[in-house]
């Protein structure tokens, strides 16, 4: 049974973009023990089993690793389990966990309050085994099949690299999960260099073919789990870099530029050279509480537009204080 001392991150959202096999992942959130081993015992074998022994741990369990399901107590002290609730659902990282209300209570009214604050599921005590193995797969299933339909919405259809919505959604998640941690943010913004030439020229199809191209560069270069690429708009990507300082957003931009300028996508009408190339702006900022991520978002903007007005293909970047 894994504490919540024992974890290791994960990545803040499921995606059909990073998709992993992994064990579903159960959170018990109960203040009793013999409850907590009780349900151990008939999860361990088939799902990875976390715990929390009070509404506090479970909900800093929850920024650090995504459970796939939670069983959550009613009745705790300190903050009982539809504050938890409604604390977990009102979080967008946290929002489309199932919660199943574990409870020594039979009374409709509360069960709608659960239900009504977001709960999936009522489970009675005593507990009896094969209903409450029953409703956990079925609530299982649904969340897999509704992270399909929620990854299909973050892909940009062209490129197959998350799409705006996503990015704007990781960029939240990531800037808090860096306060956390105390570590520092960077972007790369990208441009494709004279591409609107590339597009009269070559045609749109060639267009859309050097567009993906681009996007499997750039996701290639960047195989960490917790870092994103996306696709912001037209012919402009963006990179999320959660824990790296401007040094190594800066290497690794240097690092994207040459890979995509060595694919070797002929473009006879750029000022940069013969094939294709792109632009690039990094910014580096270290989050902090009541700042707004937009700010690091503007900057890398800006950087961008000094490497296209100092001749484009090249790197321009900058640390916010």
């Amino acid at each position: 049974m894994t504490t919540l001392k024992q974890q290791v991150p994960r990545s803040a959202a499921p995606s059909a973009l990073t998709a992993v096999q992994h064990k579903p992942m159960l959170l018990i959130v109960d203040d009793h023990i013999s409850n907590l081993q009780l349900l151990y015992g008939i999860f361990k074998n088939d799902y990875e089993v976390c715990r929390a022994s009070s509404g506090a741990e479970a909900l800093a369990f929850c920024q650090i690793r995504l459970p796939d399901l939670i069983l959550l107590d009613v009745v705790m002290p300190d903050m009982d389990g539809y504050a938890v609730c409604q604390r977990l659902k009102g979080d967008t990282l946290t929002q489309h966990i199932p919660i199943i209300f574990v409870t020594a209570k039979s009374d409709p009214v509360e069960e709608a309050r659960g239900l009504d604050m977001g709960g999936v599921d009522f489970i009675s005590k005593p507990l009896r085994i094969r209903v409450v193995q029953a409703r956990v797969r079925a609530h299982l299933s649904l969340k897999q099949q509704s992270d399909v339909l929620r990854s299909l919405a973050l892909v940009d259809a062209l490129t197959g690299v998350a799409n705006r919505r996503h990015f704007d959604t990781a960029l939240r998640a990531e800037w808090r999960r860096c306060i956390r941690a105390g570590q520092p943010m960077s972007l790369i913004f990208v441009d494709v260099d004279f591409f609107k030439r590339f597009n009269d020229h070559y045609g749109h199809p060639a267009g859309d073919a050097c567009l993906k191209a681009i996007a499997q560069v750039l996701k290639r270069g960047l195989p960490r789990s917790n870092d994103l690429v996306a696709r912001y708009g037209g012919e402009e990507f963006i990179c999320i870099l959660p824990g790296t300082a401007l040094a190594g957003a800066e290497s690794k931009a240097r690092e994207l530029e040459r890979a995509i300028r060595d694919v070797g996508i002929a473009h006879s009408t750029s000022d940069v050279c013969g094939v294709v190339t792109v632009s690039l702006g990094v910014a580096t900022a270290f989050p902090t509480r009541g700042a707004d991520p937009a700010a690091l978002l503007a900057c890398a903007d800006n950087q961008l537009y000094l490497a296209k007005q100092a001749g484009r293909g090249q790197v321009k970047s900058f640390q916010l204080v």
